[in-house]
């Protein structure tokens, strides 16, 4: 192949990869798999997002359990078997005669059931608090599922992008090796024919060299990104298709961005939540120092068989009322401790949002960075396009070395790999940014899938009274 060969061929696929387009090395599918695609199969696949949403379906009990104060506790007993008693009594027959014994010995059987019920009046608003503290658990989790939801699919997108970017980078390096293979056999060719002078070779066979290594590692870490791939998405990587920035779905303005941030983000909105369970966690410890009131109603029925089947029935309803005195003074302590945990939650809702403002800025700025970037690396290859098909023709005619020609080869895949990078990284600070505001989420996205509804499943079991099988609403 001529040097004009090689290098249209390059220019090609340039071309291509600098579009963002994969190659599906080893795929014959004719379908390309997109990023929306990758991002539908991780959000149904990916098991760290399904094993916090079976934490969620677990938190979603904290209510009925908490809901169980209001409702009363029944039982039932029963005790049957056999009885036996002896007895033996000594008593005077007269005054100072001896002592007579009598000795009486019964055996029966006897058996009896009741029933008992109990009911809470009042317990210092226990109950209603702990039942508010549980609806406040529900809503924190399904905020922590809300950053688990957007951890998976800014990590599927990462991975996607990844994935396209070192597929084009090792293609860049194959295509290099390739074009500094046929410029070593032209300098050789040279060398033979007098034109140029062995440090040429020797030159030609180093940038040689350096560029199979090159290919090496690109090839490494095309391997690490297809590993990684799929243990985010959960499936094995296709052929490509390119990806798109999601940028416009975020605020226009970086102020408008800090303050979606601060007010969306799950983080935050989390943290939130732990405010109202620790402020719930105090009202509850005081609650102890509140009277107690209880209805208990109690019946049952026995048999004595010894006596001609005696029946006897008892029935009783009764009302206790406890008014805590002292207990030992771990109530006062259990409250300061729970006050102390509450200043800690407040802290660290302060620390969350603090973070989240970083993080918007930060993100803001990587974005802003990558599409400065693009526009310089694509400034760069024309430049670099332009100046290679100089040296080379100043090379034919004696006027540039072959060191000359090696150099400005370099320097266009150097440049040709800084904007497949920074296109990557276009694409990932978008999604980084719509991360960092509270709003990567599949409806945001628009995409075609079943979104996971934790309404279902809480609304399912919120009012169960009994039952042990878990309900199918996931």
């Amino acid at each position: 192949m001529g040097g004009r060969g090689v290098r249209a061929s390059i220019s090609a696929f340039a071309s291509l990869a600098l579009a963002g387009a994969g190659l599906g090395i080893g795929c014959t599918g004719a379908t390309a798999d997109t990023l929306e695609w990758a991002l539908v199969q991780a959000y149904q696949n990916n098991p760290s997002l399904n094993a916090q949403r079976a934490a969620l379906r677990a938190t979603d009990e904290n209510v009925p359990q908490a809901l169980s104060g209001y409702r009363p506790k029944l039982s039932i007993t029963g005790l049957g078997g056999a009885n036996y008693t002896n007895s033996t009594a000594q008593f005077p027959l007269a005054t100072g005669g001896p002592l007579s014994t009598i000795q009486y010995a019964e055996q029966f059987v006897s058996r009896s059931v009741g029933a008992t019920g109990t009911y809470t009046l009042f317990n210092g608003f226990q109950t209603a608090n702990r039942t508010r503290q549980a609806e406040s658990q529900v809503e924190g989790a399904r905020e922590t599922l809300r950053v688990t939801e957007q951890q998976v699919l800014l990590d599927a997108a990462t991975a996607y992008m990844n994935l396209l970017r070192d597929q084009a980078i090792l293609e860049l390096n194959r295509r290099n090796v390739e074009v500094l293979t046929e410029q070593l056999k032209q300098t050789r060719d040279r060398f033979n024919v007098g034109e140029v002078t062995r440090t040429d070779v020797a030159q030609a066979e180093s940038r040689l060299a350096a560029g199979r290594s090159a290919l090496l590692g690109a090839q490494s870490n095309y391997v690490t990104s297809q590993a990684n791939y799929r243990r985010v998405i959960g499936v094995d990587p296709g052929r490509l298709a390119p990806g798109t920035p999601v940028d416009r779905l975020s605020p226009g303005n970086l102020p408008r961005a800090i303050a979606q941030g601060q007010a969306q983000s799950p983080s935050v909105l989390a943290a939130a939540y732990g405010v109202d369970i620790a402020l719930l966690a105090v009202k509850i410890s005081e609650g102890a120092l509140y009277p107690n009131l209880t209805l208990t109603a109690s019946a049952s029925q026995g048999t004595n068989i010894a006596y001609e089947n005696l029946r006897q029935t008892a029935a009783s309803l009764v009302g206790q009322l406890t008014v805590p005195i002292f207990q030992g003074g771990a109530e006062y302590s259990t409250i300061r401790q729970s006050k102390e945990t509450l200043g800690q939650q407040r802290l660290n809702l302060d620390v969350n949002r603090d973070q989240a403002r970083a993080t918007v800025v930060q993100s803001w700025g990587q974005l802003d960075a990558a599409k400065a970037q693009i526009e310089a690396t694509t400034a760069q290859v024309n430049a670099a396009e332009i100046a290679l098909n100089g040296v080379r023709e100043e090379a034919r005619v004696g006027q540039r070395t072959t060191l000359d020609v090696l150099n400005a080869q370099q320097e266009l895949v150097n440049a040709r790999v800084a904007l497949v990078t920074a296109q990557h990284d276009r694409v990932v600070a978008s999604y980084t940014l719509l991360a960092a505001v509270g709003s990567l989420s599949m409806p945001r996205l628009g995409l075609n899938v079943v979104v996971y509804d934790p309404m279902v499943h809480y609304q399912q079991v919120r009012d169960a009274w009994v039952g042990v099988r878990n309900p199918d609403g996931r």
